[in-house]
């Protein structure tokens, strides 16, 4: 974890205020277009966020969140309570959605699904790529960052109010593309699906808020092997492994409980696991809040 302190909120659009964090004791870790991070929050809740400032600033971290009326108390916590000056433990960036090279850039975003976008966007004109951005929300009052886009990236930048401007046609979007051009996007679900039934998948990148409902077969028991001390660990049907292992003594890092943040990354040395994350799990790894076993054991790197 690294240790920061908040060194400005600023609301930035209705219901969105952003946080500038800077490094407590020296420069803040790197990281790239696309990365999040967990905020480790004074209720004892842990959120990720996109990273979305300047990745060259390595003095200070800007994420922006948005006040959800269904929060579970991350968002609630940093709209009403939240003071500068407070000091903030945050993770290392990870990115599960990165900026890949292409010859040109067609970023799309929703609402605040801007936040990963803006940093792509920064990359792709500074580097002379081709880029534009399709920018969407209900009103353009709640959409963040819309008149700092406007000013500096001027007509590379489209923004569309929906209720009053109907949301845009997607596949006359995907129709106009250059040949080699990708596709960056990331907002509700909704607006990812009507993306993917446009563009074609192999030059379309999303990501997503939350992951996509889908149907397993019924959770059943298994062993989770400990090997560095050997030590074997029961996961009930009713339970995930990361608390099996939270619950033997094996606490796992671990964030949005979701597959979709990538915080509760094990090693998997032996058997078989059945992946449920959102995000693809790498070779040898696996996600514990959510996935599970399809062999009656795995051996996890614990």
């Amino acid at each position: 974890m690294q240790q920061t302190i908040v060194g400005a909120i600023e609301r930035v659009a209705e219901d969105v205020v952003s946080l500038v964090l800077k490094g407590a004791t020296g420069p803040l870790a790197p990281w790239e277009p696309g990365a999040h991070i967990d905020l480790a929050l004074p209720n004892w809740l842990t959120r990720q966020y996109s990273l979305c400032g300047d990745p060259a600033d390595r003095e200070s971290y800007r994420v922006a969140v948005r006040h959800d009326r269904l929060s579970r108390g991350g968002s609630e916590y940093i709209h009403r309570f939240l003071r500068q000056g407070r000091t903030l433990d945050v993770s290392l960036p990870r990115n599960h959605f990165p900026l890949l090279p292409a010859p040109e850039y067609l970023f799309l975003a929703g609402g605040i699904g801007i936040t990963p976008i803006l940093p792509m966007l920064r990359a792709a004109a500074a580097s002379g790529v081709p880029a534009s951005l399709v920018y969407m929300g209900q009103s353009r009052a709640s959409m963040p960052f819309a008149d700092e886009l406007r000013s500096r990236y001027g007509d590379r930048v489209r923004i569309i109010a929906t209720r009053e401007q109907g949301r845009p046609d997607f596949a006359a979007l995907a129709a106009a593309l250059n040949p080699g051009a990708v596709v960056y996007a990331c907002g509700p679900g909704p607006m990812l699906e009507a993306a993917e039934a446009a563009f074609p998948a192999g030059r379309l990148h999303a990501e997503l808020f939350r992951p996509v409902a889908r149907s397993f077969a019924p959770n059943t028991a298994f062993e989770a092997v400990c090997a560095r001390s050997g030590q074997t660990v029961q996961v009930p049907a009713d339970e995930s492994l990361l608390d099996a292992l939270t619950h033997a003594g094996y606490p796992v890092a671990s964030g949005c409980r979701e597959g979709v943040c990538g915080s509760c990354e094990i090693a998997v040395v032996d058997g078989e696991p059945e992946h449920r994350d959102a995000i693809g799990a790498p070779a040898g790894r696996m996600y514990a809040c959510v996935s599970r076993a399809l062999s009656p054991r795995l051996v996890v790197d614990l």
